[in-house]
């Protein structure tokens, strides 16, 4: 039993070893044989992850027109307005007079005209009968249009006073939800006061940004925005959002900054689920029909650059920087560059290969299988020193 035990140690040791884990070795096969496979493709999906800010499809903050103090707030945070419904008033006691003042002067003015145009039609009938002459009519004319454009000016400044009495009601320009409400009554505002926001979330906005070499890579597709498959919401608590969404607009300037440009996608609220200034992270995901996935115990990184022994016509390996995609699984990579299809690289005891070095391949299998003759044929001895070593 106790052989048999060391036996799987010693098994689970130089596997480890030989797909490059801390003893960097490969057992001692007595030849220079490698296992060698040839790339070709597969399907993958993997999905790229973006954090992001979701605001309503319209976010309009409400300011007063004219300043003074609030009188009343007629809604509560939170509720559901109309467009043109009344949110606050302010007060309006000045203005009131001053609609009141200009009703007055528009009565005079009516008044006068009423007259102005009495004396002209009368000089307008003595003139027919000659009884005045044309310098009469003339100044009954002029008095009647100076009375007229006196009317006219009372009016317009009659609208102008009931304009800003209006402004005391404030109202929602679109349908929405209220937000925070910081102003209570009686506090004084004036023209840059925010008093609240009002949101439409029927739909949502969902702002983040994207890579420059990433917008690059979508515009490059000929497709733009079009070439984005529909898009998932992670809400700030892990969960996915209900339903999807889809990119619709592009900046079209980059940001120096960050060297990003901001996305924005809509996604539909019909639970009202979704709040403006709330936060999550976009999920956009990837599917690849023809992708080149490699696993990663054969894959060297230095310096956060990654290496893979690819094997020639001449059976010398060569080490080959790749580029991989940054999402992956944890097993497998993607690779973006440096390898093509037909290529041939090794996929175990890479830690024991140099640049140039010619090897015997052999199928992944083959190897396998010589690892499991090499242990059978090991004394106890031999595999405890075989284990101490692969743990080191």
């Amino acid at each position: 039993m106790r052989k048999i035990n060391l036996l799987m140690v010693a098994a689970s040791a130089l596997l480890l070893a030989s797909c490059g884990g801390k003893s960097g070795g490969r057992p001692n096969f007595g030849d220079n044989e490698y296992p060698v496979v040839t790339v070709g493709t597969k399907s993958a999906s993997s999905q790229a992850t973006y954090p992001a800010s979701i605001k309503g499809v319209q976010d309009v903050q409400i300011s007063p027109k004219v300043g003074g103090f609030i009188t009343k707030i007629h809604v509560k945070e939170g509720q559901a307005v109309g467009a043109g419904q009344t949110l606050f008033e302010i007060d309006n006691v000045t203005y009131q007079a001053q609609v009141r003042q200009a009703l007055a002067a528009v009565n005079t003015a009516q008044a006068q005209c009423n007259t102005a145009k009495l004396s002209f039609e009368n000089s307008k009938k003595l003139f027919e009968n000659k009884v005045i002459g044309d310098f009469e009519l003339q100044s009954a004319t002029n008095q009647y249009e100076s009375a007229k454009a006196g009317l006219a000016q009372a009016q317009a400044a009659l609208a102008s006073a009931k304009e800003a009495l209006s402004f005391c009601y404030v109202k929602s320009p679109a349908a929405g939800v209220v937000g925070t409400l910081p102003l209570k009554v009686g506090a004084l505002v004036s023209a840059a006061s925010v008093l609240t926001t009002v949101s439409n979330i029927s739909t949502m906005e969902v702002y983040f940004s994207m890579s420059e070499k990433e917008a690059l890579e979508m515009s490059k597709s000929g497709n733009g925005l079009a070439s984005l498959p529909a898009v998932k919401l992670q809400l700030s608590d892990g969960s996915i959002y209900g339903h999807e969404g889809k990119v619709v607009k592009m900046s079209g300037v980059i940001d120096q900054t960050t060297g990003s440009v901001q996305m924005i996608a809509q996604f539909p609220n019909p639970e009202k689920l979704l709040k403006s200034g709330g936060s999550g992270n976009i999920i956009i995901p990837h599917d690849n029909n023809s992708a080149i996935v490699i696993a990663q115990s054969c894959v060297m990184e230095v310096q956060n650059k990654k290496f893979v022994y690819v094997m020639g016509k001449d059976k010398k390996v060569r080490y080959t920087e790749i580029k991989v995609a940054p999402q992956n699984d944890g097993n497998n990579y993607v690779v973006t560059d440096g390898l093509k299809v037909g290529d041939q690289y090794v996929t175990n005891g890479i830690t024991k290969l140099k640049d140039g070095m010619e090897i015997v391949p052999i199928t992944p299998e083959r190897y396998d299988k010589k690892i499991g003759e090499q242990v059978k044929e090991m004394s106890a001895g031999e595999i405890i020193e075989e284990v101490k070593k692969a743990t080191k």
